[in-house]
C-alpha cells in the first residue's frame, strides 16, 4: 500500500542520511581534539572541510525546497509535524549560505583552533591575533547572511543556531536584571564564606588516579561506557553522536577538583545525548532542543547536584579511595570546597555564583564584535575592563587566562556563550519543579538516592528530544517561561541560607 507521506518519507530519509554523515564529521572533530598528531592538520582540515560541503549540499538541494511544501500538506501527526518544522528550520539555516563560504569557515576555523592549542600556553596573542581576524570576518559574513534569510539581526541570526527562538534584546534584559544583585551577591557570600574553616587537599593527584576517579563518577552518574568514553583535550567537551558520545576533560596534578568537576559538567552533556528519543534518531526532531537545554543538563549535574551536601557524602570515600585518607575529604569540608565562591580568571573552573559575570562580559564583547562596533584587536582592552567591574580582577597582559582562554572564538562559536547561564537558569528553575513533584528530593539526595533526579530529567527533558519549542518546554515541565527568579532563589539559599 503506497504511503501516506511520500514527501516526509523521502525528507525522513534524507536526513538520516545526513545524520550518518554527520557522525563520521563529529568523530573526526573528536580525533582532532584528542587524538590527532600535529601533522595531520592540514589534512584533516581538508577532509573536514570536504565533508562539511558534501553535508552543506544535502541540506540544500533544490529539491528540498519543494518536498517541505509538499509534505507539509500530508496527513502527519503531532511528532511528524515536530519533525517537519526541525527540518524546515535546519534547512532555512542551511540555504542561507553558500558553500564556499561555508567551506571557507571550516578551514579558517580548524587552523584557527589548531594553532591556538599552542599559542594559548604561550600566552602568543599577538600569534593568535591574525586567526581570530580571518575567523571573525567570516563569522561576520555568515551572520549577515543568515539576518539576510531570517530577517534577524545579524547576531541574533547567529544566537539562533544554538538557542531558536531567544534574541539577544532578551538575553540583555535578563543580563541587566542580573547585574542589579550578582555583584552584591558575590560581596556578601565571601563575607559568609571567610568566616568558615576549610580544610584544602594535599598533592599531587596522580593523572592515573584522577581519571580513574572521574571514569568511577561517570558510572555513578549513569555514563554508559558501552555508548561513549573519556579522553582528554586542551578545553573539556563533549562531542560525538547520541550512539557514540565522546567527552574530553583535562588533567593537573595539584588540583583534581578541576577534572573531576568538569567530567561531571560533561557527563550531564552525554546523558542527556545517550537517553535521547532512540526510535527516532536521525531525525532532527531527536535532537536536543537547544544549547541552553543542553546546558542545563551539564549544570544540573555539575551545581545543582555537585553543589549538593548528599552529593559530597556520596564523592568523599571515592576521593579517599582515589588519594588517600585526608581531613579535607570529609563530607562537610568537602561540600564546603565544592561550594567556595572566589572570583578567578576562567570561566569553566568558576563558582556557580561568579560563573554569570564571565559569561556576561563574553556576551557583551561578542555581540559588539559581530555588529562592528569593536574588532578582534580591541578584545583585551574590552576584556580587561570588563572583568574589573564584574569581578575586581586585573587580567592585563595575560592572555592565556584572558581572552585566549576558551575555544569558542577559535571555532567560530559566535552567539554560544549567552547558553551557559541561561542553562544555568533553566537548571534552577528544573530543580524548582522537581521539588513541587517530589518533596522528598532533598532527603533521597542526602541519603545518597540520585535516581529520582536522573528519572524525572530523563522523562521531562531527555526523552523528548525537539519535540517543542524551548518555550513550551519548559511551560509543560515548569508551568512558566525561562524565569531567572529561581536562579537567584537558588544561590540564596545554597550560599547565604
Amino acid at each position: 500500500m503506497p504511503s501516506a507521506t511520500p514527501h516526509y518519507d523521502a525528507l525522513s530519509h534524507r536526513f538520516t542520511r545526513i545524520h550518518r554523515f554527520n557522525h563520521l564529521q563529529q568523530i573526526a572533530y573528536w580525533d582532532l581534539a584528542a587524538n590527532m598528531p600535529p601533522k595531520g592538520h592540514a589534512a584533516r582540515a581538508d577532509a573536514l572541510a570536504e565533508i562539511t560541503g558534501l553535508l552543506h549540499q544535502m541540506r540544500t538541494d533544490p529539491a528540498l525546497g519543494e518536498q517541505l511544501d509538499a509534505a507539509g500538506a500530508e496527513p502527519l501527526d503531532a511528532l511528524q509535524a515536530a519533525n517537519l518544522r526541525e527540518i524546515r528550520r535546519q534547512w532555512l539555516s542551511a540555504t542561507a549560505l553558500p558553500q564556499a563560504l561555508v567551506e571557507q569557515r571550516s578551514r579558517v576555523t580548524s587552523a584557527c583552533e589548531h594553532a591556538w592549542r599552542q599559542q594559548r600556553p604561550a600566552n602568543d596573542w599577538a600569534g593568535f591575533l591574525p586567526n581570530l581576524q580571518q575567523v571573525l570576518a567570516v563569522t561576520r559574513e555568515c551572520a549577515q547572511r543568515l539576518a539576510d534569510a531570517t530577517g534577524l539581526a545579524p547576531y541574533d541570526a547567529l544566537m539562533d543556531q544554538y538557542e531558536p527562538g531567544t534574541t539577544s534584546a532578551q538575553v540583555a534584559a535578563v543580563f541587566t536584571e542580573l547585574r542589579t544583585w550578582l555583584p552584591d551577591l558575590i560581596r556578601r557570600v565571601a563575607d559568609k564564606q571567610s568566616r568558615e574553616v576549610v580544610l584544602s587537599p594535599h598533592g599531587p593527584f596522580p593523572v592515573a588516579a584522577q581519571r580513574a576517579l572521574c571514569e568511577r563518577v561517570m558510572g555513578l552518574l549513569g555514563f554508559d561506557f558501552d555508548a561513549g568514553r573519556l579522553d582528554v583535550s586542551a578545553h573539556p567537551f563533549s562531542g560525538g553522536v547520541p550512539e557514540d558520545v565522546r567527552l574530553t576533560t583535562r588533567f593537573r596534578e595539584d588540583d583534581f577538583l578541576q577534572s573531576l568537576m568538569g567530567t561531571i559538567h560533561e557527563t550531564g552533556h552525554g546523558r542527556y545525548e545517550q537517553n535521547l528519543p532512540r526510535a527516532l534518531l536521525g531525525q532532527p526532531v531527536a535532537e536536543a532542543r537547544s544549547m541552553a537545554i543542553h546546558e542545563s543538563q551539564s549544570l544540573a549535574f555539575e551545581m545543582q547536584l555537585g553543589g549538593h551536601a548528599g552529593f559530597a557524602a556520596l564523592l568523599s570515600p571515592l576521593l579517599v579511595e582515589a588519594f588517600g585518607d585526608q581531613a579535607a575529604f570529609m563530607p562537610g569540608n568537602l561540600h564546603r570546597l565544592l561550594t567556595r565562591v572566589k572570583p578567578g580568571f576562567i570561566r569553566v573552573d568558576a563558582d556557580e555564583v561568579t560563573y554569570p559575570a564571565h559569561v556576561i562580559l563574553r556576551f557583551e564583547i561578542e555581540r559588539a564584535l559581530i555588529a562592528g562596533d569593536a574588532e578582534a584587536a580591541d578584545i583585551p582592552a574590552l576584556w580587561d575592563a570588563a572583568m574589573q567591574e564584574l569581578l575586581g580582577i586585573d587580567t592585563r597582559g595575560n592572555f592565556a587566562d584572558g581572552p585566549m582562554q576558551d575555544v569558542h572564538w577559535p571555532e567560530g562559536l559566535f552567539g554560544y556563550f549567552p547558553c551557559y547561564t541561561l542553562g544555568a537558569m533553566y537548571a534552577a528553575q528544573w530543580f524548582a519543579a522537581m521539588r513541587r513533584s517530589l518533596p522528598d528530593l532533598d532527603a533521597r539526595l542526602m541519603a545518597g538516592d540520585l535516581a529520582p533526579v536522573f528519572d524525572w530529567l530523563k522523562e521531562q527533558i531527555w526523552q523528548q528530544g525537539s519535540r517543542w519549542t524551548t518555550e513550551e518546554l519548559s511551560r509543560r515541565i515548569s508551568g512558566e517561561p525561562l524565569n531567572p527568579a529561581h536562579f537567584r532563589a537558588h544561590l540564596e539559599a545554597r550560599y547565604l541560607g
